[in-house]
């Protein structure tokens, strides 16, 4: 997995994370960490561009729902403990009130669209196809 991260300057400070390449078990943790990190130094606001991401596994729907969490200023539960982090997306995903919007997903590919849809992940994140739609969301 590769990183790219992209500051849009304006009233709203907005943080454009790109995720190149699949987020599965061999670096859903890095994700998480990564966005931990943004989020201590300041970065409130974040889009997390899938145009370059062709597969997301189980371990992604971890990543992305720890992401959720930790751009709403709450921990993630910690995904080592298994069905205690099952639990937590589970909870998330199917209370109507979770929608994390201050973290928007921007074009996920065919594939992971599905895999957000069929997972109720499409109820957690807004999500655009429209770069400055996205941005212009955050107003």
């Amino acid at each position: 997995m590769e990183y790219q991260v992209e500051q849009v300057a304006g009233n709203t400070p907005i943080t454009i994370l790109k995720l190149i390449g699949e987020l599965d078990a061999s670096c859903y943790l890095e994700v998480i960490e990564k966005v931990q990190n943004l989020y201590n130094a300041g970065h409130k606001n974040l889009i997390l561009d899938l145009s370059e991401m062709p597969f997301m596994a189980s371990s992604g729907l971890v990543s992305l729902h720890s992401v959720a969490l930790i751009m709403r200023g709450e921990t993630p539960p910690n995904p080592e403990q298994g069905w205690q982090a099952l639990r937590s997306m589970s909870d998330d995903v199917s209370s109507a009130d979770t929608v994390a919007n201050n973290c928007k997903l921007l074009s996920p590919q065919p594939r992971v669209a599905k895999t957000l849809k069929m997972t109720g992940f499409d109820n957690l994140f807004t999500q655009f196809d429209d770069r400055q739609a996205a941005i212009s969301s955050f107003a």
